[in-house]
């Protein structure tokens, strides 16, 4: 008694599909998708790595950041690698850390458009 291969069953399974009808052979040979993938959900995309994305779009920004104390603007890099102080007081309004950079208690901030 001979066994077949892996693949000799695989090729079988497929000409019975295909004998069926020519939805049940696409039904096996490509399973329906669980995503659209032309309009993929916003969370599903922010959650993606930046070059994995539909449209590819950096993690980074620019932001308008007011001083708690003086009540100026100062525009700042989301992902500043040193110590931004305020113009004007000298408070720090910024730190970084090994990805974006964390603002200083009672700072606010909006990101810039343009």
């Amino acid at each position: 008694k001979r066994r077949s291969c892996r693949r000799c069953r695989k090729d079988r399974r497929v000409l019975e599909a295909w004998g069926r009808s020519k939805e049940a052979f696409v039904e096996f040979i490509m399973p329906a998708l669980e995503t659209d993938l032309l309009h993929p959900e916003p969370q599903a995309e922010a959650r993606k790595h930046k070059l994995k994305r539909l449209v590819q779009s950096p993690n980074s920004f620019f932001m308008d950041v007011k001083c708690p104390g003086c009540v100026s603007i100062t525009t700042v890099f989301s992902h500043a690698q040193t110590v931004v102080m305020c113009g004007s007081c000298s408070q720090v309004l910024c730190t970084p850390t090994g990805g974006k950079a964390r603002l200083t208690y009672g700072c606010s901030f909006r990101k810039k458009m343009n």
